[in-house]
């Protein structure tokens, strides 16, 4: 008996297409009987007649080592990743989640209370700007702190009731409390030569003067809405001096 063409001596004939094929799918039925559960899959279904159904692709199939081997085959993956596209889309988007935040660490210390301070008041007559001169004591202070200071609204604090006429001016530094002072809201002057901020690491002195900007005069309004017209200067006998009328302009 003549052996088929392209066989070994002592095997069998050549397996054609059809046969590898065949042989494919016996193995992968044999393989997805030991791995996969049908009880778990959800488009596996048992009908009446006693044959099984794929559900999401709408064959049928003799006994469940079959449809194991359809799951294995293109069709179905084909048709697992359409569907898993079409739910991808119609799924609500899921709101990103906020970067990180790293937390600031709040550094606790133990108050020792209130620093010593002086306050001057000041007026510089050339200028005509109200000063204040503040020198806040802190000998217990750590050496790698420095004092600060800021300026707070009387809107912002809770201690006191609201006036606008009012502001603070707030001092701190660890280990010792804050410490504020109530000033006029006036506008610190900033450019004045006379605005100064030091501190002086040796004897632990903090010292800031301030000057307030100069009010505006205020204008009152006349009857005829323009402000009235300064009262003209009186003459050596106490009496005013009133001038007499422009002559008419020639016609």
């Amino acid at each position: 008996m003549d052996r088929a063409w392209g066989s070994k001596p002592g095997s069998g004939g050549a397996a054609s297409r059809q046969n590898e094929a065949i042989d494919r799918r016996e193995r992968l039925r044999r393989l997805a009987l030991e791995t996969i559960n049908l009880a778990n899959d959800p488009y596996f279904l048992k009908n009446h007649l006693g044959t099984y159904e794929c559900i999401l692709c709408a064959t049928l199939h003799n006994n469940e080592g079959n449809y194991l081997a359809h799951t294995q085959g293109k069709r179905h993956q084909i048709s697992l990743a359409k569907r898993a596209a079409r739910e991808a889309k119609d799924a609500p988007a899921k709101p990103q989640p906020l970067p990180h935040k790293s937390k600031v660490s709040v550094r606790k210390t133990v108050k020792i209370g209130k620093p010593g301070y002086r306050v001057t008041k000041q007026y510089d007559t050339e200028l005509k700007q109200r000063c204040i001169l503040f020198q806040i004591e802190y000998p217990e202070i750590d050496g790698n702190i420095k004092p600060r200071h800021r300026c707070m609204s009387s809107y912002e604090q809770k201690v006191q009731p609201y006036d606008k006429r009012y502001q603070y001016l707030l001092f701190a530094a660890e280990p010792y409390e804050t410490i504020s002072f109530k000033v006029p809201s006036t506008e610190i002057d900033k450019s004045s030569p006379n605005f100064f901020c030091h501190w002086d690491q040796d004897s632990k002195m903090f010292t800031l003067q301030v000057c307030f900007k100069p009010n505006k005069p205020q204008f009152t309004i006349g009857a005829n809405g323009l402000p009235p017209s300064p009262p003209p200067p009186p003459m050596a006998n106490g009496l005013w001096f009133i001038p007499p009328p422009p002559p008419p302009a020639n016609m």
